[in-house]
């Protein structure tokens, strides 16, 4: 249904696309001020619920460190190390393999290829389940791993025993990635967003009397976080079978057909994210060998919660710009395409630089939500401006993201992070925060300047795409990996359109 504001635009909009549905080019300031406002309603309709539904899943993380971080400074540790060690690893991971399903889902829904969706769908749990066996040795040798990276041995058993428990709630993500992707390719995104208040709700009962009630200590937050895990999974997969029959349309062996391509579209996209997820997961290892490692390793995680509520919100811009991208590429449409790209790039940089005033403003009060204790609230209070500036340089990363994996070029993207995360950033910080002694400063400085680094190379190429070839790769990744049913109908497929001035 068309919004009041879209309504009001209306008339000016219709002028603004062509014969084809693309968009005109844009011809002075008032056309582009229109464009903007249209553009920022399309986004927003999608990131909106998106964002929140991401920022009520981040809840649970987040708040299940304040709970147990209230237990004592070991708990707040030990907890952090588990879901920002493990626990990020494996989510980035099966996030990763699940966002082909953005890419294909997005063009198909964008191709009029409804039926399909059900069937990439299908095929994504069956990928997303053989991968959490790949991650199943990760949670069951927690203990020794995080020993291995330099742990302190009180911190790694309990952040063993914490991963060990929470194994359930890794397979819940078999069906929660998969799902939520399928709705996002349509826009239906507002119950996902309601079913994510409802677990977060769920969450914080749980956790409340799990801990504090019947006194189960972090073993009671485990066990909370695999039932609202659960709970998410099975309302989401009860939503899609349920209300989206056009899309869903039973199980099917279909599933089966393609396995391979899908298999690997999905591996450049896991280590494309991965890549970006576990870069700020690598600090936190680093940390723990410095002195006074529970001090250190706890306000960074703090830093690192904050710097999450922030990031959450962009994963559902990141979603939002994704499905737009792979709409308007199934669509044909390459001037639109490159419009919501760069309208969306400028509202997140305005975003950024918002939530980098913000933390500069309340840095001697950001901790007080995690823990009781005055020296872990000084130390963040100290490193408020680095998490300011990586605030500001992770609004525009996640964005150019979004752009990839609707368009599905991941696989650049990929280079690009290795090349400035893992060749830049992180020896840099490891020679400023170890060699010349600006401890978890020095890490987090030289990390900042890797991702100033990937921010500045993607810029480059998202200025160097050509959307019309983009929107024919959209056309012949579609015919190809469609299977036999898509081919039937393949003459739905829009033409590419003509070349952009």
């Amino acid at each position: 249904m068309e919004t009041p504001f879209l309504h009001d635009f209306s008339s000016y909009h219709h002028q603004l696309i062509g014969h084809d549905g693309d968009y005109r080019p844009v011809k002075d300031l008032k056309e582009w001020w229109i464009v903007f406002w249209i553009e920022t309603v399309k986004l927003w309709e999608i990131g909106g619920p998106i964002a929140f539904n991401v920022l009520c899943q981040y809840g649970t993380y987040s708040i299940t460190v304040a709970f147990c971080g209230h237990l004592g400074a070991v708990e707040l540790s030990a907890i952090s190390v588990a879901q920002n060690v493990i626990g990020t690893f494996s989510f980035g991971f099966m996030l990763g393999m699940g966002s082909a399903l953005e890419t294909l889902c997005g063009q198909a829904f964008g191709a009029g290829q409804i039926h399909m969706l059900g069937i990439y769908t299908q095929r994504s749990m069956v990928i997303l389940l053989f991968s959490t066996f790949l991650l199943l040795p990760m949670y069951i040798f927690a203990t020794p791993l995080l020993k291995l990276l330099g742990q302190e041995h009180e911190m790694a058993v309990l952040a063993g025993k914490f991963a060990l428990l929470s194994i359930p709630e890794l397979y819940s993500l078999a069906v929660t990635i998969p799902t939520s992707k399928f709705l996002q390719a349509q826009s239906k995104v507002r119950v996902v967003a309601w079913i994510g208040f409802v677990d977060l709700l769920l969450h914080a009962l749980l956790l409340w009397l799990f801990i504090y009630v019947f006194k189960l200590g972090t073993d009671g937050a485990a066990l909370a976080f695999n039932i609202t895990g659960w709970a998410d999974a099975i309302a989401q997969f009860i939503y899609v079978v349920g209300w989206c029959k056009d899309a869903w349309t039973g199980w099917s062996l279909s599933a089966l057909n393609e396995i391979w391509a899908f298999v690997r579209l999905s591996v450049a996209s896991a280590v494309m994210l991965c890549l970006e997820m576990w870069y700020m997961m690598s600090i936190i290892i680093l940390t723990g060998h410095l002195k006074d490692a529970v001090i250190a390793v706890g306000s960074l995680s703090i830093c690192m919660n904050v710097d999450g509520w922030e990031e959450m919100v962009f994963i559902g811009i990141n979603a939002a710009i994704s499905v737009r991208v792979s709409n308007e590429l199934g669509l044909g449409h390459p001037r639109a395409t490159k419009y919501s790209v760069y309208i969306t790039v400028f509202q997140s940089l305005l975003i950024g630089i918002l939530c980098m005033i913000i933390v500069l403003a309340v840095k001697n009060h950001l901790a007080i939500f995690f823990t009781n204790s005055k020296d872990l609230q000084q130390a963040v209070a100290d490193l408020a401006w680095l998490l300011g500036i990586t605030m500001l340089l992770n609004s525009v990363q996640p964005v150019i993201s979004g752009v990839a994996i609707g368009g599905g070029w991941q696989g650049l993207v990929a280079y690009i992070n290795l090349g400035s995360y893992y060749v830049f950033g992180i020896p840099l910080g490891y020679l400023l925060g170890y060699v010349a002694d600006y401890g978890v400063v020095g890490l987090w400085a030289g990390m900042i300047a890797g991702l100033a680094l990937q921010t500045l190379l993607l810029s480059f190429v998202l200025y160097r795409i050509d959307w019309n070839k983009e929107v024919e790769q959209s056309a012949e990744r579609l015919r190809k990996w469609g299977g036999q049913d898509f081919e039937a109908e393949e003459s739905l497929i829009p033409e590419p359109t003509k070349a952009l001035p």
